[in-house]
């Protein structure tokens, strides 16, 4: 059965187990509030957050989805571009307002910010001692429950990003086949390997071939020119929509007939769409997998998982990271695996994303805006803007009535968007609707 959206927009509480549970101290909730207020950094006067980080950090964020100009497009300055505080789906900036949140970090978190349990387990890692000279036991551990739930994982290696964990598999696959060619469709971070950018060797880039999503025709040309240099297809097995299975299953048979690797960047799709990801839910399974963010419900952890044969030659290449099994990550896995081993997460995140959407929905029909729509699956959906200027108006006005927007894609669906966020979601859409509407 799904699980019952009980976490609340902003409840540190455990988890309600019947109606008078449910309903948490005021006084409680006044003290936390009270606490996030005293924690809340101080800025120097009339300096805001978002020029001191201008002056120091390069483009002004570390992440490159929480720079100014990536979240409100070249809306003004008042929008908020650091948080002092979150909990449930509730975020609070540095000035003390309070913003309900669609994007759910870039889709890192699922549960909730601050999920009792799962900060529980993080906390008591920490007073244990994160790191040491070993390896945490909680490595094996969740290694083991991994293996249990995802098709392809006969082996598991842990890293702590994304972009981390594909570079990884793409290095595992080349030292497989001892070849070096590889297609792809999807977005895998900012390495070497996967970019275009600047500074990115031209001989790097040319080992890469980019195909359209769901487009059968460009893989069997990409394949016919790799021909027997292919080491690898890496796949994003969804991206905005959901992809045809004969798409994922031509991309299996090139690679059967090639002796090339198959490999799935699951990061958005696992413990999202399913706990054992889009692999579990479509039959096909690929060689090489990696996972990450709604993993550890916002924790740095990623994890590669595959067969056995290919995974075994990480002991021929060198793939390691410092802080691959520190021990707070790992635990904050293991509580989220327990959630999905005690409820069904997933099918409730796809229920309270579709009522997200159908909120927006609403709002669009009752504006009258014409050239927005929503897309994309259930859990991980977007707004299609023909204007991009004023999808860049909407989100910033939308911020103004108390919500965020993720420009572009995606929108995360949590837990803990309840009822009352629901109704928040579409009253803020339809003031910024009615904002563009006048604006246009």
């Amino acid at each position: 059965m799904p699980l019952p959206r009980i976490f609340g927009r902003g409840k540190t509480d455990a988890p309600p187990t019947s109606q008078d549970d449910d309903r948490s101290s005021a006084e409680s909730d006044a003290a936390e509030r009270e606490a996030d207020l005293e924690t809340e950094p101080e800025t120097a006067a009339h300096t805001t957050w978002r020029e001191r980080a201008e002056r120091i950090i390069p483009t002004g964020a570390s992440t490159g989805s929480k720079r100014a100009a990536s979240l409100y497009g070249d809306a003004d300055a008042d929008l908020p571009t650091h948080f002092a505080s979150a909990r449930g789906a509730v975020l609070t900036d540095t000035d003390g307002t309070e913003y309900l949140d669609c994007t759910m970090a870039l889709g890192a978190v699922a549960l909730g910010y601050r999920e009792p349990r799962v900060t529980e387990a993080v906390v008591q890692a920490a007073t244990q001692g994160n790191v040491s000279a070993l390896s945490s036991w909680r490595e094996v551990e969740l290694a083991e429950r991994l293996h249990a739930i995802i098709p392809c994982a006969e082996r598991v290696l842990f890293m702590k990003t994304g972009a981390e964990a594909a570079a990884a598999a793409v290095r595992l696959a080349r030292t497989y086949t001892a070849r070096e060619q590889v297609i792809a469709c999807g977005y895998f971070g900012w390495h070497d390997w996967c970019s275009d950018s600047a500074g990115v060797p031209a001989s790097v880039r040319r080992t890469v071939d980019w195909v359209p999503f769901d487009e059968i025709g460009a893989l069997d040309l990409a394949a016919a020119a790799a021909a027997s240099s292919l080491a690898a297809i890496v796949l994003e097995p969804v991206i905005e929509h959901l992809p045809s299975v004969e798409w994922l299953q031509r991309a299996r048979e090139i690679c059967d007939a090639v002796g090339a690797a198959l490999i799935f960047d699951e990061l958005k799709t696992g413990f999202r769409v399913a706990p054992g990801g889009y692999q579990d839910v479509c039959g096909v399974t690929p060689d090489l997998a990696v996972f990450g963010k709604a993993l550890a419900n916002g924790y740095p952890l990623a994890a590669v998982v595959g067969r056995d044969a290919l995974m075994s030659v990480a002991s021929e290449t060198w793939i390691s990271s410092t802080l691959a099994s520190e021990s707070t990550a790992l635990a904050a896995a293991l509580a989220v695996l327990d959630w999905h081993e005690e409820a069904d997460i997933c099918a409730t995140l796809a229920e309270t994303g579709r009522e997200m959407r159908a909120a927006v929905d609403r709002a669009i029909a009752a504006s009258g805006v014409g050239g927005v729509s929503t897309e994309g699956i259930d859990q991980m959906w977007l707004m299609r803007w023909r204007d991009p200027a004023l999808e860049s108006f909407f989100v910033a006005e939308a911020a103004r009535n108390g919500v965020l927007f993720k420009r572009g894609a995606y929108n995360f669906a949590a837990i803990a968007h309840d009822e009352s966020a629901l109704r928040d979601i579409e009253a803020a859409a339809s003031a910024a609707l009615v904002a563009v509407r006048e604006h246009s």
